[in-house]
């Protein structure tokens, strides 16, 4: 087997790790990528329906999760959404901003993965595919990186980047390999779930929902003191759209969540109008002159909303303008990691220098993206922390090497 040496081995060629490359080789250092997969950047491919939102236009920490909310605050601020978008008009990729400051390509999200591959080349990254970590270990001089698979190697390394993401979408290849190397070096992990999912429900409750299947609705969507108003969908297996993957982050099991429909409006004066206007109507009827007709119908039907419009009282017309702005549902689970954008948790920020993103007990070994004890809500932000964290530590590998 071939020993090979390079000052830094990024392991993961994803958003975080190319974007580390990049920055860690500016000043001339030998950097090498690794990755067991075929093709690099797989899931900026995927992003955006193809189009890749590859940041928001608001980033700021408030955006994330984290054991530590102030951890984020340094990489986000010192590199920010501008300035990805400034790498991004450099290449000449045309891009738009569609609801809630979401950034997308007109194009392809492949635009992103070969302007990170460009830039790669041009200051002289090594991206090795195909390439499987078969053990790690590290003496006063740096790392011990064995390689193996189709590029088998033994290659010594000053720095070590884990760059490998979390769990979510195994089928892509994800795994917990960087929660395992954390370990191995003795740093913690704290509890990682799935984040970003559709939440599933009992039989009781899904037999209704999968009547609705396909329909969406705007709506606010609660859980505790947490709130996103966007599209709620309902499927086969529960709740899904944006505002339902927003709250799964906030979510824990036992515990319900509430949905407000018509967010914002008189709910109360709609009904009563509807009651002057004509008695006769039947109460599911009106309601679907305000909602989805088959989401008028399952509400009137679980509640007994029966009857005409009419012979309801006030409070019961102030009743059911209450139940449609905060009902109340269970969900026993989630779709898991099959199905999660991210992975919620991972390498405790504790042990983790905020400007660098290095280790604080181990010299050299840095943890950046998704692996990290940071998670970005729906909409461009889990790309901006792996954009912004790529570049702290491939920018302070650089200055070391300087």
């Amino acid at each position: 087997m071939r020993c090979e040496t390079f000052d830094t081995v990024i392991l993961g060629a994803g958003a975080a790790g190319m974007m580390c490359a990049i920055y860690a080789a500016a000043r001339g250092g030998r950097v090498l990528v690794v990755d067991h997969a075929k093709a690099p950047g797989e899931k900026i491919r995927i992003s955006g329906g193809g189009r890749c939102n590859f940041t928001n236009i608001g980033a700021s920490a408030k955006n994330f999760i984290s054991n530590n909310p102030h951890f984020a605050k340094s990489a986000l601020g010192r590199y920010t959404q501008h300035d990805f978008i400034a790498l991004v008009e450099k290449h000449g990729i045309a891009w738009h901003e569609k609801t809630l400051g979401q950034l997308f390509c007109d194009t392809s999200a492949t635009q992103i993965i070969s302007m990170l591959l460009d830039e790669m080349n041009q200051v002289g990254c090594e991206l090795r595919l195909g390439a499987i970590l078969e053990s790690i270990e590290r003496d006063v001089s740096g790392f011990t990186v064995t390689l193996g698979g189709d590029r088998a190697a033994i290659i010594r390394s000053r720095h070590f980047v884990v760059a490998c993401g979390g769990k979510s979408i195994p089928k892509m290849g994800a795994t917990g390999l960087g929660y395992q190397i954390a370990e191995k070096f003795a740093l913690a992990v704290t509890e990682t779930r799935p984040a970003l999912v559709p939440l599933t429900f009992g039989e009781d409750v899904l037999a209704g929902f999968r009547e609705m299947a396909g329909v969406a609705v705007n709506a606010r969507v609660s859980c505790g003191k947490t709130a996103f108003e966007e599209a709620l969908l309902f499927t086969h297996r529960g709740l899904s759209g944006p505002a339902v993957l927003q709250i799964s982050s906030y979510w824990r099991e036992r515990q319900p969540i509430r949905i407000a429909f018509l967010p914002g409006d008189n709910v109360i004066a709609s009904l009563a109008s509807a009651k002057r206007e004509n008695g006769r109507r039947a109460i599911s009827t009106v309601l679907s002159d305000i909602l989805p007709k088959r989401l008028a119908a399952y509400l009137a039907e679980i509640h007994g909303w029966t009857g005409p419009i009419g012979e309801a009282s006030d409070r019961k017309l102030t009743a059911i303008a209450a139940t449609l702005q905060n009902w109340e549902v269970f969900p026993i689970g989630s779709e898991g990691y099959r199905t999660a954008e991210v992975t919620l948790g991972g390498v405790d920020t504790d042990g983790l220098n905020s400007r660098t993103m290095e280790a604080k007990t181990v010299d050299g070994l840095y943890f950046i993206g998704e692996v990290a004890d940071v998670t970005g809500w729906l909409g461009g932000y889990n790309f901006q922390w792996a954009w912004s964290s790529g570049w702290a530590a491939g920018t302070a590998i650089s200055e070391r090497a300087a």
